[in-house]
């Protein structure tokens, strides 16, 4: 399937700035995976105050950014969205590890695998590295509500 721009992805995830955080995606096959990315820029809010000596992008704003680009693929594979009073929630996460810090510059690349879909829970395997490296993992449920 095509990429998705950020207009389509706006109509797919209710966040909106400074939440919002997937820029693109750019491979997703519909019921199986996606892959997309968020770009880490200094001008971001965030980084007034994590750190502002060594900014750092932080590993729970990593796993949500995760959990956003499963959202999109729940939300293109039931051919949902926002509007239809559709709403992906977060609602379990395990087995999550932290292995590289994210930093202004680089490229989020962001991962989910559809392990399961039972009455409206989904289960993704998820990931997301940069320059090939991990950042971070975990395996997070997703409810359709």
């Amino acid at each position: 399937m095509a990429e998705i721009y950020i207009d389509e992805i706006r109509e797919l995830l209710p966040h909106r700035y400074p939440f919002l955080l997937v820029d693109r995606v750019v491979e997703i096959e519909l019921g199986e995976s996606i892959v997309a990315y968020k770009n880490i820029t200094v001008n971001e809010e965030l980084f007034q105050g994590h750190f502002p000596e060594k900014p750092l992008f932080p590993g729970m704003l990593t796993l949500e950014a995760m959990a956003q680009a499963a959202g999109i693929l729940g939300f293109k594979s039931e051919g949902k969205t926002p509007a239809d009073g559709s709403m992906y929630m977060f609602v379990g996460a395990d087995n999550v590890r932290f292995k590289r810090q994210v930093v202004p510059g680089d490229r989020l690349m962001l991962r989910a695998k559809v392990v399961s879909v039972r009455r409206g829970i989904w289960k993704f395997e998820v990931s997301a590295d940069v320059d090939g490296q991990l950042c971070a993992s975990a395996t997070i449920l997703c409810a359709d509500r």
